[in-house]
């Protein structure tokens, strides 16, 4: 088997509601995330030699991202809904997941994404600092299963 790897950045700002820790604080980070999509090489005369052109793994990833660049990620309910209101009176950029927003269920969510998009994926990395990162290659357990399906 043949693997293609595609790396994206972007900056946004989370925070870990009911952790105990710094990271329960608004903080930014610089995400790193490095899909990688997998198969044997394709014999059309477009692709042939070619797992699939790189140009359809940069694309989906990159619009993944650019969705989230320079926003405030926040886990659904984590907010009182005059916080919300306030931030958007500031025009501040929000966006609001079904998950806590750690590097874990980052990468389980943009694998899904990927494979929604009929990307062959096989696994997603997603770095949260430059030396710590979370790998999803789509192998479900009991916890994981629910943020794969959004």
């Amino acid at each position: 088997m043949f693997y293609l790897e595609c790396e994206e950045c972007f900056d946004a700002a989370h925070f870990l509601r009911d952790y105990d820790g710094k990271c329960r604080n608004i903080h930014g980070h610089r995400w790193r995330v490095i899909a990688q999509a997998g198969g044997v090489l394709q014999q059309e005369k477009q692709t042939r030699g070619m797992v699939m052109d790189f140009a359809v793994l940069r694309t989906a990833l990159k619009d993944i991202c650019r969705k989230l660049d320079h926003s405030l990620i926040y886990e659904k309910d984590s907010l009182r809904e005059r916080t919300l209101t306030a931030l958007r009176e500031e025009s501040m950029l929000l966006t609001e997941v079904p998950f806590r927003p750690t590097a874990e269920n980052f990468a389980a969510h943009f694998f899904s994404l990927l494979t929604a998009r009929g990307v062959a994926v096989t696994a997603v990395k997603v770095y949260e600092t430059p030396n710590n990162c979370a790998v999803y290659t789509g192998e479900l357990n009991a916890s994981s299963r629910e943020i794969h399906q959004h």
